[in-house]
């Protein structure tokens, strides 16, 4: 007997038959895909949903990296995609999807289930500097992609002050320093 892969897509059932099995109680949505209910969520699941329905190239970034590696619990409605300057794709027929062009180097970038996702260093710094406005949400994202990278405000800066004349820079270490602060717990005072 053979096993369903841990991903399915249109690609590999029929959309009624997914749907259908859905409604059994058989598979649960992760993002446009399903996962059979033996298998537990993880971002390996939530990349090779997204792989299944992208081109190769794109590289996952912001809040759609941050759904795959964790920091959130449901996919952002518009999704947002990065490639590599040099890659030069054009991706036609994507609905409620960013692409953008970037300088992105081989250690800005992870595999989950096959799909290339920006490492959480590196979402923390887009998500700083290219949200225009900045919510409780982004900063509680931030933090917990900080966490699940192991990493602190001090990488984030130091990889910012690295880089010259970056748009947003200063914007940026505001708000992952707030961040930091935000997810340290406050201080108890005791007294004798």
């Amino acid at each position: 007997m053979s096993r369903l892969p841990p991903v399915l897509s249109r690609h590999d059932l029929p959309q009624a038959e997914l749907l259908a099995a859905r409604l059994d109680g058989e598979v649960y949505p992760v993002a446009d895909c399903f996962c059979p209910i033996d298998e537990i969520e993880q971002s390996s699941h939530r990349g090779a949903a997204l792989a299944a329905l992208i081109p190769g190239r794109l590289i996952a970034e912001q809040l759609t990296a941050a759904w795959v590696l964790g920091a959130t619990r449901a996919p952002p409605g518009h999704r947002q995609f990065c490639t590599d300057i040099g890659a030069r794709i054009r991706p036609a027929g994507l609905v409620s999807v960013t692409v953008r062009e970037v300088v992105i180097g081989p250690d800005e970038v992870q595999n989950c289930g096959g799909l290339s996702v920006t490492a959480p260093l590196r979402t923390v710094l887009d998500l700083a500097r290219f949200t225009p406005r900045f919510t409780s949400d982004h900063y509680r994202v931030t933090a917990e992609l900080m966490r699940l990278g192991r990493f602190g405000a001090e990488e984030c800066l130091a990889t910012l002050d690295r880089r010259r004349n970056l748009p947003g820079k200063r914007r940026a270490l505001e708000r992952i320093v707030d961040a930091a602060e935000r997810a340290q717990p406050p201080l108890t005072r005791y007294t004798s």
